[in-house]
């Protein structure tokens, strides 16, 4: 009669997940929000005045600018818990 199949190793218990709940540091939501605002009124007010001191020399990269800070506050929001 053949021997039943027997395991060698014991049976895969995976390890216990720790309950501990992830917070977001507090610095995260308000710099996320700034960062958003900042982008909206940097590309808002080249459209309105381009010709204003700081915006008028930069031309189109004031675009490459206020997306850069919505961009920035998108990537902060991937961390936020």
């Amino acid at each position: 009669m053949p021997k039943p199949k027997t395991r060698k190793k014991a049976v895969y218990t995976p390890p216990q997940k720790s309950q501990e709940v992830k917070i977001s540091p507090r610095w995260l939501a308000p710099t996320m929000v700034v960062s958003w605002i900042i982008g909206i009124l940097w590309i808002a007010i080249y459209y309105v005045a381009p010709q204003a001191p700081l915006f008028g020399t930069l031309a189109n990269w004031n675009l490459l600018i206020g997306f850069v800070f919505i961009i920035f506050g998108v990537v902060l929001s991937t961390r936020w818990r």
